[in-house]
């Protein structure tokens, strides 16, 4: 009899790895450029248009593999990346340069900071209460 060790290493290489029934990764991308900050961007609305103001595009499908391996899965027309969400819904794989990424979490933290500022100025002065911000 062979240990589990042994059973291990005369597994076959290149084996696809098997992936547990409770954790489908169907919003999940392989093969992504390091350049680039991905995201899904649900089509409700304007939403999709809206990405695409602020510098986002479309991920071309030949670029990544989207999701696991699943045989319900129809495959997507077009050549954009996309993956249906369920109720009829998409979402398509959009990405931003990753220093244009940055630059827009940056302003974003500048407003988190400023309302802490307010919120910090304001408490100091005794009419509001104690508080206490940390960050973790």
């Amino acid at each position: 009899m062979t240990n589990q060790k042994e059973a291990i290493a005369k597994a076959p290489v290149g084996r696809t790895r098997r992936a547990p029934l409770a954790r489908k990764q169907i919003l999940n991308a392989v093969g992504k450029d390091p350049n680039y900050e991905y995201r899904f961007v649900n089509d409700d609305g304007d939403r999709v248009s809206q990405k695409m103001e602020e510098g986002y595009e479309h991920v071309p499908k030949s670029d990544v593999k989207v999701g696991d391996k699943r045989v319900e899965n129809a495959s997507s027309e077009g050549s954009v990346t996309q993956v249906s969400v369920g109720q009829g819904r998409k979402a398509f794989l959009m990405r931003i340069r990753k220093d244009w990424y940055q630059e827009d979490q940056a302003v974003k933290q500048e407003y988190v900071d400023e309302t802490e500022r307010a919120t910090k100025k304001q408490a100091l002065d005794g009419t509001y209460g104690k508080l206490d911000i940390s960050r973790s």
